[in-house]
């Protein structure tokens, strides 16, 4: 009994497109499991580009709180924390959409807006010393 010299090559080949389609299985695994993490990466990358000490001057609109005040504030890494009094909470977003809330005794405020390259506004509004109020917040790093 022998073995066609067509029959050998259609098994060679065989075992090379097996050995083929496993590569590239490999190929798209490793691809994706990689992905998510470059893409973290580049999101980590986008929101630490507004990391630094940013001085925000918040301006009163409505209510019976002093006209201005000037707090820093502390980003990190998407988020925001206090880098001069009170307590601060709040995160940025890779786009600059960022949104905080500042505590201090009493006194409770929220505020959102955006962030551009070193400048950023946006409003505000809360109870301070008991009185309601809101406005509009400016900031620049630096």
């Amino acid at each position: 009994m022998s073995i066609s010299a067509q029959l050998i090559a259609v098994v060679a080949d065989f075992g090379r497109v097996r050995a083929l389609r496993w590569i590239f299985a490999a190929a798209v695994l490793a691809a994706m499991t990689g992905a998510p993490e470059t893409a973290a990466a580049g999101r980590l990358g986008a929101v630490r580009a507004y990391d630094g000490t940013w001085n925000v001057v918040f301006a009163t609109r409505t209510g019976n709180c002093s006209s201005t005040n000037s707090f820093p504030f502390a980003v990190f890494g998407g988020r925001v924390s206090s880098a001069g009094g009170g307590k601060v909470t709040g995160g940025i977003s890779p786009a600059g959409v960022v949104s905080v809330r500042v505590s201090l005794g009493l006194s409770a405020a929220s505020g959102s807006g955006r962030l551009i390259g070193n400048s950023g506004a946006g409003r505000w509004s809360g109870i301070i010393s008991g009185d309601r109020c809101s406005g509009s917040w400016q900031a620049t790093r630096g």
